[in-house]
């Protein structure tokens, strides 16, 4: 970038287009060609383009955008963003991607109409393209629990993963177990490998081999660990105790354990991860690692409304820490025959 920025007309100028051209870009008006703005933005972004000083609008709106609405875990983040933006004066709108991790044209054209103050993308991100467009019009991008590469100097916000990971491994093995299986989020997801990665480092720094077959792949359903625990019970030497990357498969894993006739934390320890408020009343309630999802929607708000107001930030990726939360769900390992000879 230049040392000094450009105006519209310096702008236009050099894209060979009318100043309204320029503006209409710059203002995220859709009635200009896609090569045309491709061009534009392309300058604005190796030149820079001289911007007024601006405050956000009391009446201005944080947009957030969920992958999918399901659960708990978006009311825990909302609860956070709304904190923040309460007290700025601004509105919360939500809005689904229908499952989808990238965010599609319809979205994008919907948040440059509605002009918001900012927008926190959760568990999903924008294109290069889309935050371009996002950039040119001013409306600042924050990343909360980035699925994948948040992109080159956009703020996120996510939690100690792999010292989760690495704590509910622990305290397994903690307990005695040595057999500790794990069924893992979506391969592609950033905490999931973060949290499978944590596992593995606990079972190494306890000279636990790995062992591939107590590694299954999910997708943080709660069929995940249904399907999954049904089909390690079939080994030949099953686990004693098994990490889900999320509380959702760690109820699954009741599920599947009930239909088997095992007793939790008995015969199977079971620790989730993220601690929703829903599952404590799981019976026994979940061991499980607990996600500062509260923490993280304020912290995106925060760090949201300081760019809207033009203010530098301290940091551009914050991490909150995670926390092992012990209940009633592990136990000491105890050998496969005296639990069976007790249950005869």
């Amino acid at each position: 970038m230049t040392s000094e920025a450009l105006t519209l007309a310096q702008l236009a100028a050099l894209a060979g287009v009318s100043v309204a051209t320029v503006s209409k870009v710059v203002n995220g008006r859709s009635e200009v060609g896609s090569e045309t703005r491709a061009l534009v933005e392309g300058l604005i972004q190796e030149h820079g383009f001289r911007r007024q000083r601006r405050r956000i609008r009391p009446a201005g709106l944080i947009e957030v955008v969920f992958h999918e609405l399901a659960g708990d875990y978006p009311i825990e983040v909302v609860k956070g963003v709304q904190s923040v933006a309460g007290r700025h004066g601004l509105s919360v709108v939500i809005s689904e991607l229908g499952g989808r991790h990238v965010p599609g044209h319809q979205w994008i054209e919907g948040v440059l109409s509605r002009r918001p103050a900012g927008v926190i993308t959760v568990f999903s991100g924008p294109t290069e393209e889309q935050r371009i467009r996002l950039d040119t019009r001013e409306i600042p991008l924050v990343v909360l629990d980035p699925a994948g590469d948040p992109g080159r100097g956009v703020p996120s916000v996510g939690a100690t993963n792999w010292s989760g990971g690495l704590d509910a491994t622990r305290h397994l093995l903690e307990l005695g177990h040595r057999r500790i299986a794990t069924i893992t989020g979506a391969e592609w997801a950033l905490s999931s490998r973060a949290r499978l990665d944590g596992y593995r480092a606990a079972l190494d720094a306890a000279g636990v081999p790995v062992d591939p077959d107590l590694i299954r792949q999910g997708t943080f359903q709660i069929t995940d660990g249904i399907f999954h625990t049904r089909r390690l019970m079939e080994l030949r030497d099953p686990p004693s105790a098994i990490f889900a990357a999320n509380d959702g498969q760690a109820i699954g894993v009741y599920h599947a354990a009930h239909e088997l006739g095992l007793r939790i934390p008995t015969d199977l320890s079971v620790v989730g991860f993220d601690d929703m408020p829903a599952w404590r009343w799981a019976i026994p309630p979940l061991t499980t690692v607990r996600q500062p999802l509260v923490e993280m929607g304020a912290t995106a708000a925060t760090m949201l409304v300081a760019l809207a107001e033009d203010e530098p930030l301290m940091q551009r990726r914050v991490e909150l820490g995670t926390e092992l939360v012990i209940r009633g769900s592990t136990a000491p390992f105890r050998a496969r025959n005296n639990r069976q000879a007790e249950s005869e």
